[in-house]
């Protein structure tokens, strides 16, 4: 960016006055390092003023014209502490040589190296001082300048007081107002003296001002008047710049058909310029104004326009954005297969940024789309039937292992039926107690009766054993086969696909569902509760930010570098800060304040 300072080095000494050859050599090397600073080499430039510095030189006013570009070459190049340095340093020779218009200038140098530092009280003592002292010595040229920088000053405290918070403020709006006259002030000045181009960065910053001051109509009569002189020179970086903040101002008031035509005619201009990254921002205009205009097959034509711009120049915040309104428009058309694509595609994107925000509206946007395409969770649905399987085989432990054993498990069971006849073995029976060295003595009689008790005890035993273990046998016998059959019967279960409305769970008996009551009711109200906390959260209002506005002849070159494709304000955050304004309007004056009208 050019610096208010003299373009080139000022009062060159002639040859009669360069008697010696260091002061030739040093001259000579700062002349070069102009050249190259105007050439846009800011970096070989600082080189040769370096070597100009170390030539030496003993006349003062070229070694002042030396700082004066050391600091601008700094400036350019970001290094605000160096460009600091050789500002002052100027400056301290200037009143050395009393030289007021030097003054004047390197005191406005110092005020825009102090904005763009973020010290804006002390940059506007310094853009002050400038003015004061071009107005005290009949410098035009030189007044103008100053009170376009002293108006940069008052524009940029504004917006960073905005975007801490404070926007709409009495300070927010008393620093643009003055930002506002400064520039009306360096308008009506440059007119006086008929330099077009400086009228032209006038128009435009007086339209910035007034578009952040809320006043669209007067922003684009501003606009308006910076996009004939930008055509008039032929500069369509400016003509373009210029035909997107018309069509933000359009938006502003509502009027999309207004704004699509300037969004269009940016996105033309940036084509022939062959800034990808300039036309990708057009492109996401267009497709968030043909969205308001419910033209949602033309919104969805820029939108993929610009996510293919935002792939080629790896952008994947663009991406992520872009994937996310695509999601927007194909549900708005019904075409939910690629909305739901899109919106995995955000939802990836989301989890590779670091993006909790995006992620969580991705992954509801995913649950939604899945769920009206009656289509879940592969993961969900295992679950599912692992877990109905596991109900209905009633065990109490692991689903997973009941599931595959069950033939094994049946075949445990038998140890505890007695189907061999070596069950008939195991009847109990009493040992004849004998005493130590002692033989019983018995009749034959006798024997034979206690023969006959003994098989007639054995048999009533047996029979009653064989009696009970075939009951128990029958018994057992019915319960494995009832089990085996009721596992067959879930083994050849198939699982049915999500149906709205289906309830797929396995019924259950009263006791099950009086002990189960009251788990269920605290589900349900955490579902409940879970639901309304969404869309109390997507009911909420977020305070919408104020848009940054480069001055009108900084071209946005940052954006471009990085791949940004996103424009700075789009659709969205506009009509935020309209709505915004008209609940401002409508706010209802209390009794004091009323008197105090009065």
């Amino acid at each position: 960016m050019k610096m208010s300072s003299t373009v080139g080095v000022k009062n060159v000494p002639t040859e009669n006055q360069t008697s010696c050859s260091d002061t030739n050599m040093c001259l000579e090397l700062a002349l070069e390092g102009e050249r190259l600073c105007e050439a846009g080499k800011p970096g070989a430039g600082v080189a040769f003023f370096q070597a100009a510095l170390q030539a030496g030189t003993d006349d003062l006013q070229i070694l002042s014209d030396i700082y004066s570009q050391l600091g601008n070459a700094y400036f350019n190049l970001g290094d605000y502490a160096m460009a600091m340095k050789f500002h002052k340093r100027d400056l301290a020779l200037a009143r050395f040589m009393e030289d007021r218009l030097g003054e004047a200038e390197s005191s406005g140098n110092l005020g825009i190296t102090l904005k763009a530092m973020g010290q804006f009280d002390e940059a506007m003592i310094c853009c002050k001082r400038h003015l004061e002292i071009s107005r005290e010595i009949g410098d035009k040229p030189s007044e103008g300048r100053a009170l376009y920088n002293l108006g940069n000053v008052y524009l940029a405290r504004g917006q960073k007081s905005s975007r801490a918070g404070h926007q709409g403020t009495e300070e927010v709006k008393e620093c643009l107002q003055q930002a506002a006259n400064n520039y009306q002030e360096n308008l009506e000045l440059m007119k006086e003296l008929g330099d077009s181009a400086a009228q032209g960065r006038a128009c435009g910053n007086l339209g910035n001002t007034y578009y952040l001051l809320g006043d669209f109509q007067k922003a684009i009569s501003c606009y308006k008047e910076r996009l004939k002189i930008a055509r008039q020179f032929g500069d369509k970086t400016a003509e373009r710049r210029t035909s997107n903040k018309l069509g933000n101002s359009h938006v502003s008031l509502g009027e999309f058909e207004k704004a699509a035509q300037h969004y269009r005619r940016t996105l033309m201009l940036a084509q022939e310029l062959g800034d990808q990254a300039f036309e990708a921002q057009a492109c996401y205009s267009l497709g968030n104004t043909y969205v308001q205009l419910q033209n949602y097959s033309a919104a969805i034509e820029y939108y993929l326009r610009h996510l293919l711009i935002a792939q080629q120049l790896k952008d994947r915040v663009g991406e992520g954005r872009g994937c996310w309104f695509l999601t927007e428009a194909y549900s708005a058309v019904s075409n939910y297969e690629q909305s739901l694509y899109y919106a995995k595609l955000h939802l990836q994107i989301s989890s590779e940024l670091g993006d909790s925000m995006g992620e969580a509206t991705a992954q509801m946007n995913v649950s939604n789309l899945q769920k009206m395409l009656g289509i879940e969770k592969i993961d969900d649905e295992k679950e599912n039937v692992l877990n109905t399987v596991s109900d209905d085989t009633s065990g109490s432990s692991g689903s997973s292992s009941r599931t595959y054993r069950l033939r094994r498990e049946s075949m445990e069971n038998l140890d505890l039926m007695k189907l061999t006849p070596d069950g008939k073995a195991k009847v109990p029976e009493q040992p004849l107690r004998l005493r130590a060295g002692k033989t019983p003595q018995m009749s034959q009689k006798a024997k034979n009766s206690r023969r006959i008790n003994d098989q007639m005890k054995k048999k009533s035993s047996l029979n009653q054993n064989k009696a009970g273990n075939k009951d128990k046998d029958e018994e057992d016998l019915m319960q494995l086969i009832a089990g085996m059959q009721s596992k067959r019967m879930d083994e050849q279960r198939v699982a049915l696909p999500y149906l709205p409305g289906l309830n797929t769970t396995k019924r259950k008996t009263p006791v099950e569902s009086s002990n189960q009551s009251l788990v269920e009711e605290d589900s349900f109200f955490e579902k409940l509760v879970r639901c309304q906390s969404y869309r109390l959260e997507d009911q909420r209002s977020t305070l919408p930010n104020c848009p940054r506005l480069k001055d009108d002849d900084q071209e946005n070159n940052e954006n471009a570098a990085s791949g940004a494709t996103i424009p700075e304000e789009d659709l969205f955050a506009l009509i935020q800060r309209l709505q915004a304004g008209r609940m401002e309007d409508q706010r209802a004056k209390g009794p004091d304040e009323l008197q105090r009208h009065r």
